[in-house]
């Protein structure tokens, strides 16, 4: 009987410890920690691990390759993860590669993800720490989400009270219900097609006279082609500039005898000063010309007192009458 206990107490714990066995391998499969494989190290630090915790997993462009082993903390602004890698990874893992904690998912587990840059760099060996960059962070996804959701708010209460203006705008369905538009508008899209196929004509017409031109027809393409007529437009500037050149010179050679003659005028000398400031040139020139005038007044009543004088009075009527006989000359 005591010996039957025995052997049922042996069975209970050799149950008990099979038991725990397999909920141990269970929850190590469970954990991932790739128990059967060969692995090595590789670290990495970050300011914030999201709710990374040991056992995630670890992938690489994707595919799973190992599981997190430790998270420690170094200082308040340095977390240092150890990631359990398989070994066929150090053929392919290099030293610049990049990891980040990401989500399994929208809402799963974390994971860390490990990305290659695409430079050359030497292979990851055991105990590398890689450089790390900031994921994308769910709680920020959340907030930014919903600020986008108050923005949609937002915009939907002013849609909405532009849908409740417009419905309450009576002159705006006045326009719509106006039959007369639609007729209005087709008119105005028949003057648009007229005034485009004017345009259509204008541009071909426009397109003949620039092709005339560039064959040297009309007066702007003999201006443009004929090289005669530009060496002629060329000869007649220079003439033109020539003259103007010639009247420069006049209008200077005429400023000095104009500034001559003030010169002059100023100092008292020359017949200009006398004319115009000497008042007794003047005077004699009065006198002069008023004795001319009393000459020929007395000259004309000489002469006169001559074709009455009996002497001369027969010379006179001959030379009166062969004015008369002379015809007049047109």
């Amino acid at each position: 009987m005591a010996k039957q206990v025995i052997n049922n107490i042996k069975l209970g714990v050799f149950v008990l410890a099979g038991l725990l066995f397999l909920v141990l391998m269970l929850f190590m499969i469970g954990k991932n920690e790739n128990l059967f494989g060969n692995n090595y190290i590789l670290k990495s630090r970050f300011e914030n691990v999201q709710g990374l915790v040991v056992g995630n997993n670890v992938r690489y462009s994707g595919i799973q390759i190992g599981t997190v082993s430790k998270i420690s903390i170094l200082n308040d602004t340095t977390i240092e993860i150890t990631m359990l890698i398989q070994n066929k990874m150090k053929k392919v893992i290099k030293k610049n590669a990049i990891t980040s904690v990401g989500t399994d998912g929208l809402v799963g587990n974390k994971v860390v993800n490990i990305l290659p840059f695409k430079a050359p760099a030497a292979l990851a060996i055991e105990g590398d720490v890689l450089d790390s960059k900031k994921g994308v962070d769910t709680d920020d996804m959340m907030q930014t989400l919903s600020k986008t959701n108050t923005d949609v708010a937002s915009v939907a209460a002013s849609l909405k009270r532009t849908v409740e203006n417009i419905n309450n705008s009576t002159a705006l369905w006045s326009l719509l219900n106006d039959n007369t538009i639609p007729q209005e508008i087709r008119n105005a899209a028949i003057h648009l097609k007229d005034a485009t196929g004017k345009a259509s004509h204008m541009a071909g017409d426009l397109e003949h006279i620039i092709a005339d031109i560039r064959n040297g027809k009309g007066s702007v393409g003999i201006l443009l082609k004929d090289t005669g007529f530009a060496a002629s437009l060329s000869t007649t500037v220079n003439k033109i500039k020539e003259a103007g050149n010639q009247a420069n010179t006049l209008a200077e050679e005429l400023r000095a005898v104009v500034a001559g003659i003030q010169t002059d005028v100023n100092q008292g000398k020359g017949t200009v000063h006398a004319l115009l400031k000497d008042s007794l040139m003047v005077q004699k020139l009065n006198a002069s010309l008023q004795n001319i005038e009393k000459g020929t007044a007395d000259f004309s009543q000489n002469m006169e007192a001559l074709k009455h004088n009996f002497l001369f009075r027969s010379y006179f009527k001959k030379q009166a009458k062969k004015n008369k006989d002379i015809p007049a000359t047109e």
